[in-house]
């Protein structure tokens, strides 16, 4: 397995103009996902004038602009949101997942259109981050239930070449401490690698617990990344 880990620079541009483009909308080289599918926007690392015209027609006037990782900033006109500082982590090359953790036996379950409710419920609960209706096409959810409610999931979203981001990783509070992210985790990263590809990851910087659960993983920092987001002229 040999990734390029170049195209990670730039996730959500190299996902839109690859294995999401059916989930796209693009004006020249600039590219948005559908809006329920994710808020994420791409133009080129080094974009010009008409990249950024281009990206606000796509969202509208006063649309809302999330540039993820970008390292590319708007002009000036455009109104700053938010910005969050993370880090992008990543899986080792050649290294395969350990075994799961004895005492989490329970059943994990892959999620599809008709658990969506569930999905977005626990996100409410949760709040791993944006998850929007139609957010589980981007990859394959996984989650555990507890008593036959949702209680944990974790899924694939960004899909740069030879990649597959894991993400909404969340369990509800009153399942916490039980081993069910790491299970989770492990199980989405067993079946990137068994595509040949392999999984990285976005963390904010201030949650620390979640970096160490990684670490723990095997998932190592590749770099550290701005999220910012931006409201067009």
């Amino acid at each position: 397995m040999n990734s390029n880990a170049a195209v990670l620079d730039n996730p959500v541009a190299e996902s839109l103009h690859g294995q999401h483009a059916h989930l796209a909308r693009r004006s020249g080289r600039a590219a948005t996902y559908l809006s329920d599918v994710a808020t994420f926007c791409a133009v080129p690392s080094e974009p010009e004038a008409a990249d950024w015209s281009d990206l606000a027609r796509l969202l509208g006037r006063g649309g809302f602009a999330d540039m993820f990782s970008s390292p590319a900033l708007p002009p000036p006109d455009w109104q700053p949101v938010f910005v969050l500082e993370g880090r992008q982590m990543l899986w080792p090359d050649g290294r395969r997942p350990g075994d799961p953790h004895p005492a989490a036996d329970v059943a994990i379950v892959e999620l599809g259109p008709d658990d969506v409710p569930e999905m977005l419920d626990l996100v409410t609960r949760a709040e791993p981050g944006p998850f929007w209706p139609r957010t589980c096409e981007l990859g394959t959810y996984l989650g555990i239930r507890a008593q036959g409610r949702l209680v944990a999931m974790a899924g694939e979203r960004l899909r740069p070449p030879g990649w597959t981001e894991i993400s909404a990783v969340c369990t509800a509070p009153e399942a916490r401490g039980q081993g069910h992210a790491a299970r989770l985790v492990r199980a989405l990263t067993e079946r990137v690698l068994s595509r040949g590809e392999r999984p990285f990851l976005h963390v904010a910087e201030a949650n620390t617990g979640a970096i160490a659960l990684y670490e723990r993983l095997g998932f190592e920092s590749r770099k550290p990344v701005t999220f910012r987001g931006f409201r067009t002229p």
